[in-house]
C-alpha cells in the first residue's frame, strides 16, 4: 500500500514538475501539507495591546493538526511561546483582571483544564475530568470555571444471557441501542449520557455538576455580571425527532440550579451573551418555516426573556458570530456576503455599520469562509484574515485601519510559488441569476497555452466558497491544472433567496450554474475542452454525479463521499431528524418518486464517464454504503470505476495532514490517466 501510494504521488508530480522547473517556478509539492501553519480562536487583553491566539500546525510524526498557545502583541512584536512541551492545546480564555489563562490541554494523556499564570509565567492542570470539557467560561470574580462535559449514564441490557462459565470467553455482549441519536459523524456510535453544565473552582479541585436530565448543553456559557446565575441554550424539546432545531435559552441559578426558560418560540435560540450591565442578553436564531437554509438573525432581550428584538431583519445575510461592546451600548457581529466575511458594529441606536471585510481563513483545505474576532474594552478587534495565497494569520481594526499581527506563513510562501486566484461573475443561463466564480491558475500559466481543466464544487449545499487559501486545490494547480471553484444556486452569503433556490429541488439547475461557470472558463481560449474534470466532497459529491449523469462533457470525474440515494441516506445519515423534514416534502416512504427523482442513483443509467470514488470508512454524515451503491451499480453498467476507502477518516477527510495530500493526490492521479489515453488516441 505504502508502495502504490508512492508511485500515485511520483507519477502525478511528473512532467509539469520538470516544466515549471525550468522557469523558476516552486510549485507545492504533496508534503507541504505539513509546512502549513495558521492563527485561530484570537484572545486580545482588554487594553488592546496583546493578543493570545491557539498556532495551528500539521505534526509529521503524529500526523495530526496540533495546536500551541501563542501570544503576539498587535503591533506585530513580542511573537512567543506561552507554554512548553508537544501537547495539542486550545480554547484560552483570559481571567476577568487579565492575570491567568485557562486553557484545555492533553499533556497528561486526555483533554483537561489548565491555567497559566501571567506573571510567572507557570503552566498547571487544575482538573482531572473524566472527559473532555468544553466552552470554557470564567466567572466575574475569577473564582470560578464554568464548562460543559460529557456525563456518562449507562443502563444495563434489558437481556441478559444465562450459562456462561467461569473462564469461558464468549463474543461480546449484543448492544441494545433506542436512543433518536445514537451514533455521530466524528465520534462514532454514542455512548449513553449526556452533555451537562459543571463549575470548577479557579485554584482546582473537584467540579460540581449544576445540571441533569436528557438533555445536551453544548453552547457557550454567558454569566451574569453578579455571578448569579449562568446563561446557555439547549434542545429540551420532549421529541427530538419532531424538533430537531427548537432551542431555547435559559438561566441557570447557581446556587439553586433552578432552570428558567427565557426564549419559547418554533425555532432554535441559541449562544446567548449577557450584556456588560446584566440588564441585555443577545442571541442568535430564527423563527422557523422548515427551509432548508434559514440564516441566523442577531437578536436582543431583556434579562427576563421580554421584549425581544431582532437586529438584523433588514440585513439578509446569517449573523455568525458577535459581541458586545465594553459600555454595552453596541454589538460587533461577523456575516458573509459574497464568499467573503464582514466584521460589523450595530449600535443599540439602531444604526448598523460594516467595519472591515477579510474575515476568515480557517478552513485551510478548501475555499470555505468562516473566521473568528476578539473585542478589546477600547474598541480595538482582532480577527483571523482571509487571503487566497495562505491560510489565516491576525489582523487589527483599529478605528478604520486594518493592519496586519502575524505572518507565520512567510517562511513557507517565500519557497513556493502559489496559483494566483482570480474573482469573477458570470449569469446563469436558467433565469440570469448572477454567479460568483473564482479560478485557480497553475504556476508559470500562460496564456498562450491550453491547459486541463477541473471544476471544483463545495459540499452544504448550503455553504460558500471565497477568496481564501485552499491547500487541496492549491495541490492541483501545483499539477499544471486550472482549478475553478463557483457559488451556484443554493449557495450562502447571497440571502435566503439564493440559497432556498434549491429548496426540496436540489440538484437541479444549480447543475447549470455549474456548467455555465466552465463554459465561462472555456470561452477564455486557454483550456483545453478534451481535458475537462469534475470533483466535488459531501453535497459537491451528490453534484459530480448529477452532472455526470446530465453530461458527458467531462473526461473523469471524482466523486468524494457522497449522497447518491436520497431514500437511504435519510435512513442512515447521523443527523436523519434533520434532514427528512428539512430538505424533503416528507417522509421517505410517503414521497418515493421525489427522492428517487433527485437521486443520481436513479440516472445512473446515462453515466459513461470513468468515476473515482473517495470516502472515509466512519463516515456517519454521508454514509459509506451510499459510495458502495455507486460504485456497485457503475460496476454492473460496466464504467471504469474505481474506490478509495479511507480508513478511520470521518465525513471531515482532511482531519488527517496525510488524507489532505491523499485526496488532491488520487484525485490527480485519476484525470492524468484519462488525459493519457486521450493523448494516445
Amino acid at each position: 500500500m505504502k508502495l502504490a501510494a508512492t508511485l500515485i504521488l511520483a507519477g502525478a508530480m511528473g512532467a509539469w514538475a520538470t516544466q515549471v522547473a525550468a522557469q523558476d517556478v516552486k510549485p507545492l509539492a504533496y508534503d507541504d501539507v505539513f509546512a502549513l501553519e495558521l492563527a485561530a480562536d484570537p484572545q486580545v487583553h482588554q487594553n488592546g495591546n496583546s493578543v493570545v491566539f491557539v498556532r495551528r500546525s500539521m505534526d509529521r510524526q503524529t500526523d495530526r493538526v496540533v495546536g500551541r498557545l501563542w501570544q503576539v502583541n498587535t503591533d506585530g512584536t513580542q511573537l512567543r511561546p506561552l507554554t512548553q512541551g508537544g501537547a495539542n492545546e486550545s480554547s484560552p480564555r483570559w481571567s476577568p483582571n487579565y492575570s491567568r489563562i485557562a486553557f484545555i490541554s492533553n499533556a497528561s494523556g486526555s483533554p483537561q483544564i489548565h491555567m497559566r499564570w501571567q506573571d510567572t509565567g507557570h503552566s498547571a492542570q487544575i482538573s482531572n475530568l473524566n472527559h473532555a470539557p468544553s466552552n470554557l467560561s470564567w466567572s466575574p470574580d475569577g473564582e470560578w470555571l464554568a464548562f460543559t462535559m460529557f456525563e456518562p449514564k449507562p443502563r444495563s441490557a434489558p437481556v441478559q444471557l444465562p450459562g456462561k462459565p467461569a473462564g469461558a470467553e464468549w463474543a461480546e455482549a449484543p448492544v441494545y441501542i433506542d436512543s433518536v441519536q445514537y451514533r455521530q459523524d466524528g465520534a462514532g456510535f454514542l455512548p449513553q449520557g449526556h452533555s451537562h453544565v459543571f463549575v470548577l473552582p479557579a485554584e482546582g479541585g473537584t467540579p460540581r455538576q449544576l445540571t441533569s436530565g436528557e438533555f445536551n448543553v453544548r453552547s457557550e456559557l454567558s454569566w451574569a455580571p453578579d455571578g448569579s446565575a449562568l446563561y446557555f441554550s439547549a434542545n429540551m424539546a420532549k421529541d427530538p425527532i419532531a424538533s430537531p432545531v427548537n432551542s431555547g435559552i435559559y438561566r441557570l441559578d447557581i446556587d439553586s440550579q433552578q432552570l428558567t426558560k427565557l426564549t419559547d418560540r418554533d425555532g432554535p435560540d441559541a449562544q446567548p451573551k449577557v450584556s456588560p450591565s446584566g440588564r441585555q442578553i443577545a442571541f442568535l436564531g430564527y423563527d422557523d418555516r422548515r427551509l432548508a437554509h434559514q440564516a441566523n438573525r442577531l437578536y436582543v432581550m431583556d434579562a427576563d426573556g421580554s421584549n425581544v428584538r431582532n437586529l438584523t431583519e433588514d440585513l439578509d445575510r446569517a449573523v455568525d458570530d458577535f459581541a458586545w461592546t465594553a459600555d454595552g451600548r453596541g454589538i460587533y457581529f461577523s456575516y458573509d456576503n459574497e464568499g467573503q466575511g464582514y466584521l460589523a458594529l450595530h449600535s443599540m441606536r439602531g444604526v448598523t455599520e460594516t467595519l472591515t471585510g477579510g474575515l476568515g481563513g480557517l478552513s485551510y483545505s478548501r475555499p470555505y469562509t468562516g473566521g473568528q474576532f476578539s473585542v478589546a474594552s477600547n474598541g480595538d478587534v482582532v480577527f483571523t484574515q482571509m487571503a487566497a495565497n495562505r491560510p489565516a494569520e491576525l489582523a487589527l481594526l483599529r478605528g478604520s485601519q486594518v493592519r496586519p499581527i502575524t505572518q507565520l506563513n512567510r517562511d513557507f510562501l517565500a519557497s513556493h510559488t502559489i496559483g494566483e486566484v482570480e474573482e469573477f461573475w458570470y449569469d446563469s443561463s436558467v433565469d440570469d441569476e448572477r454567479i460568483q466564480g473564482w479560478i485557480i491558475y497553475p504556476p508559470g500559466f500562460d496564456e498562450n497555452k491550453t491547459y486541463p481543466l477541473i471544476l471544483e464544487i463545495h459540499g452544504g449545499p448550503h455553504t460558500a466558497y471565497g477568496p481564501v487559501f485552499a491547500m487541496e486545490l492549491q495541490l492541483m494547480a501545483a499539477q499544471g491544472y486550472v482549478v475553478l471553484y463557483t457559488n451556484p444556486r443554493g449557495s450562502t452569503s447571497y440571502g435566503e433567496d439564493f440559497a432556498n433556490l434549491i429548496h426540496h429541488n436540489y440538484p437541479s439547475h444549480d447543475f447549470n450554474d455549474l456548467m455555465d461557470g466552465v463554459d465561462a472558463v472555456v470561452e477564455r481560449g486557454f483550456i483545453n475542452e478534451d481535458e475537462l474534470f469534475v470533483m466535488g466532497g459531501s453535497g459537491g459529491g451528490v453534484l459530480t454525479s448529477w452532472s455526470i449523469a446530465h453530461t458527458n462533457r467531462f473526461a473523469a470525474a471524482m466523486v468524494v463521499n457522497p449522497v447518491i440515494n436520497w431514500y437511504s441516506f435519510v435512513l442512515t445519515a447521523d443527523m436523519y431528524p434533520y434532514f427528512s423534514q428539512y430538505w424533503f416534502p416528507g417522509m421517505p416512504w410517503d414521497n418515493l418518486e421525489h427522492y428517487m427523482q433527485h437521486s443520481p442513483i436513479h440516472h445512473v443509467g446515462k453515466v459513461e464517464t470513468p468515476v473515482l470514488l473517495f470516502t472515509g470508512d466512519a463516515d456517519y454524515r454521508t454514509p459509506m454504503s451510499e459510495t458502495e451503491q455507486y460504485y456497485q451499480a457503475l460496476k454492473l453498467r460496466g464504467i471504469e470505476t474505481a474506490m478509495v476507502r479511507v480508513p478511520g477518516a470521518s465525513h471531515a477527510l482532511h482531519a488527517r495532514p496525510s488524507n489532505l495530500m491523499a485526496k488532491p493526490a488520487y484525485a490527480v492521479y485519476w484525470f492524468e490517466r484519462f488525459r493519457q489515453q486521450q493523448d494516445s488516441e
